[in-house]
């Protein structure tokens, strides 16, 4: 069942089990970032995922199509995305196993409490609050921007939340990476793997996939690279196989 669309609303297919995501128009669209931490995030049978400011939901939606997790809660601060992400999770029928819940990551563990999930999942604001030029759409400022929460903000809560030897995935912007993995030390959290993704073979990586363990041992593994376009317009086999699309011949 589709549903109905609100205005300024449009449909776009998720090319997993037939799932739809709804987006607004005039609004922050889920990138290619969060469908790549999607990927990247491992979840074993009956694991319970949190992903922290999920905006409209792109990431437990495409994580309960490729994974075996036992169920996924998505928690956003702007309430029209909620309710929007809430919309799709309905509309693909899958509310058995995702909830949306609308909150602030700052009191996530007071929302959930501690030690409450396996694993936890973020695409969060990439510049901080003073960098760059601001949108001054608040709604694209609050998901480019650490407006709301920063870092450490989310960094403190994640541990929280997390069971012992549970498992956090983030994609950032390469580089914050030396604050990134020094935050990450600092709070409990050890960096276990990263994958660095590059625009092309032959450019610097500008994005970055990482996974970390709450109270885990000082050992990290460096994944081979991921290459988005093999050459302008055209992505290469694996991004096309990460996005359940088929190569036009």
């Amino acid at each position: 069942m589709m549903g109905e669309l609100l205005s300024g609303e449009r449909l776009d297919e998720l090319h997993r089990k037939g799932y739809h995501i709804i987006q607004k128009t005039d609004a922050f669209c889920f990138g290619m970032d969060a469908v790549l931490l999607a990927d990247f995030a491992n979840v074993s049978k009956k694991e319970k995922v949190l992903d922290m400011g999920t905006g409209t939901g792109i990431i437990p939606i495409l994580m309960e199509a490729r994974t075996e997790g036992g169920h996924f809660t998505g928690l956003e601060i702007q309430e029209d995305f909620a309710q929007m992400a809430s919309r799709s999770v309905a509309m693909n029928g899958q509310e058995d196993r995702i909830k949306i819940v609308c909150g602030d990551i700052k009191e996530a563990s007071a929302i959930f409490g501690t030690d409450s999930f396996d694993v936890v999942v973020s695409n969060p604001p990439y510049m901080v609050d003073d960098h760059g030029l601001k949108n001054p759409d608040q709604r694209k400022a609050i998901a480019r921007h650490e407006v709301l929460c920063n870092l450490s903000d989310l960094l403190r809560e994640t541990k929280k939340v997390l069971k012992n030897k549970g498992r956090f995935y983030m994609v950032h912007r390469t580089y914050r990476m030396a604050e990134i993995m020094h935050e990450m030390v600092a709070c409990g959290l050890e960096p276990k793997r990263i994958r660095f993704v590059h625009p092309y073979v032959d450019k610097e990586p500008n994005i970055m996939l990482i996974e970390a363990m709450k109270g885990g041992k000082s050992r990290i593994k460096i994944e081979p690279p991921l290459i988005v376009y093999e050459k302008p317009g055209i992505y290469t086999d694996e991004i096309y196989d990460i996005y359940g699309y088929k190569r036009e011949e």
